[in-house]
């Protein structure tokens, strides 16, 4: 029999319609996990850092107000407002940051005045400048002129601080290692600039400060004539009684030369002060208290050269990662050439190139090994259905006639002809309807011979 030939009025539908559909059925699953790489990329993206950053400082007129002012001046230039919460002092901070209730970003916290209990989230940034402890006395009560040890003021009139402050927490251990206590002295919870009213009118004897040089009682009481600062004879004893204390020394007129303020140098001790945050913060608000901390404290001071603070020293709660970053690398790449708002857009985003690195590249090279896997088994499997009619048209051509053979290869042939094939993939089909010719010369042959 001639080889057979389709029918002109058969007609073959346009290949783009079936390479559309293919296409789609190869790109919809990869589409889909492409778009779940993304979705658990988005998982790991903080939103953007709010616009308000809530501090609990200190006492009106103290260190920590006015570095919390400092602190507002440098993030209102990228545009972050500084809400400030006035506090007792650190034991006051501490307790808030802890505290569910309490919507606190920050704290500042001397070190010694608290440590971490289970289930704390807080983090620290590290050190940012010593907190002295100043003892002051009144002239009148040093019957040699003046006073080195803080026993000498058993049986006075003491002032340790108000309630809820790192200064009434360190003046009680420094007194208890001296035996003072309520019952052999007169303890009085005050601090801050009421002290020095306190002390012309002759109302204690004694008062015990914690802060910086710049803290306005500090200040104001360093100029107060008939009060004297104590110069600590046991600084070292205190530093290795208590290990978060450090020994320093005041040195002769740095506060003032030429009033030669004050008149010989101070051994003290000091604490070391800090910002607590909790570990959820938006670490874009991390890297600009870091920056903040950096224009406040990293100048020189009277108990510091400059670039001394901040360190990247934990101080009573473990160092935020950020903040450890941070002293490594120092401010973000991206900030330094864009406005912070960009530079941290971009920085989310980069998150979400994650799944287009690992999932898309391979994507790109996988999916035209599938498209064309997904063409090729559509022709293979017609292959293998002709493999086996000639393999039983050589095995018994006798099993059924000439027509019923052929008629199973037509219907090979027309499904072939019905295959959604691309252009591209033309020289495979055109070759499979070769073979089925082939085939049906077999078939010919073999059927007459049997006849």
């Amino acid at each position: 029999m001639a080889p057979h030939t389709t029918s002109p009025s058969r007609k073959r539908r346009p290949l783009s319609e079936y390479s559309l559909r293919d296409i789609l059925v190869v790109a919809v699953p990869l589409v889909l996990i492409l778009l779940a790489g993304f979705w658990a990329a988005s998982r790991f993206i903080r939103p953007a850092p709010p616009d308000t950053l809530v501090v609990s400082s200190g006492a009106d007129g103290g260190a920590y107000q006015r570095f919390t002012s400092l602190y507002a001046d440098v993030l209102a230039r990228y545009d972050i407002k500084v809400v400030e919460k006035p506090s007792g002092g650190s034991l006051d901070n501490l307790a808030r940051l802890r505290s569910g209730e309490q919507e606190i970003d920050a704290g500042f916290f001397q070190g010694g005045t608290g440590e971490p209990q289970e289930g704390d989230t807080l983090e620290s940034l590290g050190a940012f400048y010593y907190e002295p402890l100043w003892v002051f006395y009144r002239a009148g009560i040093a019957p040699t002129g003046k006073l080195d040890q803080v026993l000498q003021l058993r049986d006075r009139r003491i002032a340790v601080g108000g309630p809820g402050s790192g200064t009434r927490h360190l003046a009680l251990e420094v007194l208890s290692a001296n035996g003072i206590d309520a019952g052999n002295s007169t303890l009085i919870d005050t601090g801050g600039l009421a002290l020095v009213e306190k002390f012309r009118k002759g109302e204690i004897d004694a008062a015990f400060v914690a802060g910086p040089t710049q803290s306005a009682a500090v200040w104001s009481l360093l100029f107060t004539d008939g009060v004297k600062l104590m110069s600590l004879a046991h600084a070292d004893a205190y530093a290795r009684r208590l290990p978060y204390l450090s020994k320093i020394v005041l040195p002769r007129g740095a506060v003032d030369i030429g009033r030669d303020i004050p008149p010989a140098d101070v051994t003290m001790v000091a604490a070391t002060a800090t910002l607590l945050v909790r570990e959820d913060i938006h670490p874009a608000l991390v890297d600009l208290l870091m920056q903040a901390a950096a224009e406040t404290h990293g100048g020189p001071g009277v108990f510091h050269k400059p670039g001394d603070f901040p360190r990247a020293v934990a101080v009573g709660f473990p160092l935020s990662k950020e903040a450890e970053r941070h002293y490594k690398s120092g401010k973000p790449f991206l900030q330094r050439y864009l406005p912070f708002w960009a530079a941290t857009l971009i920085d989310r985003l980069v998150v979400m190139l994650i799944p287009v690195v690992a999932l898309l590249l391979p994507i790109m090279r996988l999916a035209p090994a599938l498209y064309g896997w997904r063409i090729r088994s559509r022709i293979y499997r017609r292959y293998g259905e002709l493999k086996f009619l000639e393999a039983e048209v050589e095995q018994d051509a006798s099993r059924h006639t000439r027509a019923e053979w052929l008629a199973r290869l037509d219907a090979i042939e027309s499904d072939v002809h019905h295959l959604p094939t691309p252009l591209a993939f033309s020289d495979m089909l055109y070759t499979l309807r070769s073979h089925i010719e082939l085939v049906r010369d077999k078939v010919d042959k073999r059927t007459a011979a049997e006849a």
